[in-house]
């Protein structure tokens, strides 16, 4: 069958089969760099991604969905010039944003790391975040635009790219430079981040400039600004507010260890490996879910602007489908055979600890950002922002109180993730079935995905256990589990009549 190039399934398979490629690199990429730099300094690095995070939110996030969501409208309706409007404002609402952050950073940086992330080791990462920041927001409006429009080719090309770039600037560096300080280490970390963002918005402007050769000038419409901002601010808010109880987090996990009784060095390196390498580990399967948000976004929109509520039916249930079908079996599998992996690849006995209670939370924070989308795309965005707002609240507070129970530690964030996503999805679901009228497909959605992958977990862990015992290595045997593992959950599905294979008629 051959796909047709502005249809649902060939866009979200191509961003799919980039991502998938740019997860490998950047899984490498953290393995490397976890056995170059060590656990405390990942743990300084992953406690200023918050920021980064968070600086994204207040300047970009929502600019980048109005861009997505009105180029994706104005493509229905063949307006090149109204598309051309939307980018170029937002460019500039995002330049002026980005200098009002940059100046307070500049301006608070010692405190900010001192009193907020409570490390000032980090300030030298912090100030290297600011000229990251402008490339980035410059390279992901660019890159919305052409996802809006229905192009991804050339913003999949750049993003895989982008990250092999990544991987050879922050490898090299530190191979040159190493020994170094922690601060200085995290420093030439951010650099290495800084050279991939350069390629990536000069690349995906000089494309733009290219596609925009020869059509309609910019010409914006009446209300253009109000529309952007009707777009823009609660997304941005729902991102700015998520990133901040994120942030608030990821600086109380280190915190509340030492509360409980370990030392710093050891509460930094507890943090390291949860959200350097175990978490990351679970979300490697993750890949199709941004891939199909990319898509799935602003073809709602598209079929939100012509009525078609038909359509978005159709895609919702088809979202969720793939949702369930991919993630349910993956989870199962890192549930398993998680901690064997981690040990082999981060050398790092700890790497698979909580993997369970985290697959959890992971399953229901892919419904939970699949939904997201969909209110985002059909235009209910300030649902979403305050569903959001009340997940990361609960998620927030579990940590405080959970990790500081006697004997709880870590198991009380991963439990507080579990939770506060599940919430989430619930809040998502309501809202979407109540604006769509939709009704859960649950026996398609959740049930036969489900014990499909239960089934397939309970043979790979005796399989394992067999192929063990007969003497053959940590990797084969895993690799043997992964393969009939997915001949076994694939025929549990069909025994089940769940429709799977309708997904690659995916309109």
């Amino acid at each position: 069958m051959k796909l047709s190039r502005s249809s649902m399934l060939y866009g979200t398979l191509l961003l799919t089969g980039t991502s998938l490629a740019a997860q490998a690199v950047g899984f490498l990429y953290r393995i490397l760099l976890s056995r170059l730099v060590g656990a405390e300094v990942m743990g300084l690095y992953q406690l200023i991604l918050p920021v980064y995070s968070v600086l994204l939110s207040l300047t970009a996030v929502g600019l980048t969905a109005a861009v997505s969501n009105l180029s994706a409208e104005y493509a229905a309706r063949e307006n090149d010039g109204a598309m051309a409007a939307v980018l170029r404002r937002c460019l500039l609402g995002f330049l002026l944003a980005f200098a009002l952050a940059a100046a307070v950073v500049a301006a608070l940086y010692d405190p900010i790391s001192v009193y907020l992330l409570g490390d000032a080791r980090t300030q030298t990462g912090l100030l290297l975040l600011l000229p990251c920041l402008l490339l980035t927001g410059v390279e992901n409006l660019h890159k919305h635009y052409f996802y809006g429009s229905g192009q991804i080719r050339p913003p999949a090309a750049v993003e895989l790219c982008e990250q092999f770039i990544r991987t050879g600037a922050v490898l090299g560096l530190l191979v040159l430079f190493l020994p170094q300080s922690p601060e200085r280490t995290v420093g030439l970390i951010v650099t290495g981040m800084v050279i991939c963002e350069l390629f990536s918005a000069v690349a995906l402007t000089i494309l733009y400039r290219r596609h925009r050769a020869g059509l309609s000038r910019p010409a914006a419409e009446d209300g253009l600004g109000r529309r952007i901002r009707g777009i823009a601010l609660p997304v941005g808010l729902t991102s700015l507010l998520g990133n901040l109880m994120g942030s608030a987090n990821a600086v109380l996990i280190p915190q509340r260890l030492v509360a409980a009784g370990a030392d710093v060095s050891q509460a930094m390196r507890d943090f390291g490996v949860l959200c350097g390498m175990t978490v990351p580990m679970l979300l490697m399967p993750t890949a199709f879910i941004g891939a199909m948000g990319l898509v799935l976004v602003p073809r709602l929109a598209r079929s939100a602007a012509l009525g078609r509520i038909d359509r978005i039916r159709d895609r919702i249930h088809k979202a969720m489908l793939a949702t369930s079908v991919l993630i349910m079996p993956s989870m199962a599998f890192l549930a398993v055979l998680g901690p064997t992996i981690g040990r082999a690849l981060f050398r790092e006995p700890s790497a698979g600890d909580l993997i369970l209670p985290l697959s959890v939370g992971v399953l229901f924070s892919c419904y939970q950002s699949v939904l997201a989308g969909v209110l985002n795309g059909i235009g209910a965005q300030r649902a979403a922002a305050w569903n959001a707002i009340c997940s990361g609240a609960v998620q927030l507070a579990c940590t405080y109180v959970l990790m500081g129970l006697p004997g709880m530690g870590l198991r009380g964030y991963a439990a507080g993730f579990a939770v506060s996503a599940g919430l989430g999805l619930l809040l998502d679901w309501r809202e979407a079935a109540r604006r769509t009228r939709m009704r859960p497909r649950l026996f398609q959605w959740c049930t036969a995905p489900a014990l499909a992958a239960l089934l397939m977990g309970l043979c790979i862990r005796l399989l394992f256990r067999i192929l063990r015992d007969c003497g053959l290595g940590d990797v084969p045997s895993v690799l043997l589990c992964l393969a009939f593992g997915a001949v076994e959950y694939l025929a549990a599905l069909s025994a089940q009549g769940c429709p799977f294979r309708s997904l690659f008629r995916l309109r």
